[in-house]
């Protein structure tokens, strides 16, 4: 992974917060197999400075860093009576046709780390989508969990049968050059999948400030969600 320039990934700062679109590859918080986080390298700048929440390793986009205590109560509080509305987008493995679906299943997490859905001793999870595009054999989702439990978008869109592109933890198959591009060669081994990580995107927060007034922030796609996306329209059209 290159050297990531904090610069380079600010969405938003002000004196109270700082937004930045965050790189996949990178934990948020700091994680015992990991000698790099997201936090401590935001820290390096502000020492003081507080993650409002959290995205998986493999999810890139936008997330909050608080600068002060007020800040950060703020957000939490906000968070924890679900007024933050986050939209992510995805690439699904499988041709879609839906318009602000609802998918209401409970969710729990296994020893192993991995998320199921239990009806039984779940904890409640929402999520809405609605597709964006369609491809010949994929699509573009929008994604707005309510609730924010652990791989909830990922285990509700395998509970669709929708599974995310390179999710091979919850169903999803990864896309190669050859599936989509017509007398495409390529020798033995040689072969990449068009993104190598979970095709998932946090796309845009939506939140009161501290002060008062309400803000949206968009993250523009990394250069692998983008370079998925194009070559589908290019090559995959529906």
């Amino acid at each position: 992974m290159k050297p990531i320039q904090l610069d380079d990934l600010v969405l938003f700062e002000n004196d109270d917060l700082l937004i930045i679109n965050k790189p996949a590859g990178i934990s948020t918080l700091e994680d015992r197999l990991e000698d790099i986080n997201l936090l401590n390298l935001v820290r390096k700048k502000y020492p003081d400075i507080q993650a409002c929440h959290r995205l998986d390793k493999d999810t890139s986009g936008s997330i909050i860093f608080a600068k002060n205590p007020e800040s950060y109560r703020s957000l939490s509080m906000q968070f924890e009576h679900r007024q933050v509305k986050k939209i992510y987008h995805t690439v699904v493995t499988s041709h879609t046709a839906i318009a602000h679906t609802e998918i209401n299943a409970p969710i729990t997490i296994k020893n192993s780390g991995y998320v199921v859905i239990d009806h039984r001793d779940g904890k409640s999870s929402t999520t809405f989508f609605t597709t964006l595009k369609n491809f010949s054999k994929w699509s573009l989702v929008e994604c707005r969990p309510v609730s924010g439990r652990k791989h909830q978008i990922r285990i509700h869109l395998k509970h669709a049968k929708h599974p995310i592109v390179s999710d091979v933890d919850y169903g999803g198959e990864h896309v190669f050059l050859y599936d989509i591009k017509r007398k495409y060669s390529v020798s033995t081994g040689e072969a990449k999948p068009m993104i190598e990580r979970v095709a998932l995107h946090a796309f845009s927060v939506e939140f009161r400030l501290p002060n008062g007034g309400d803000i949206k922030i968009e993250a523009p796609y990394p250069k692998d969600f983008a370079v998925l996306v194009k070559q589908l329209e290019k090559y995959a059209p529906a």
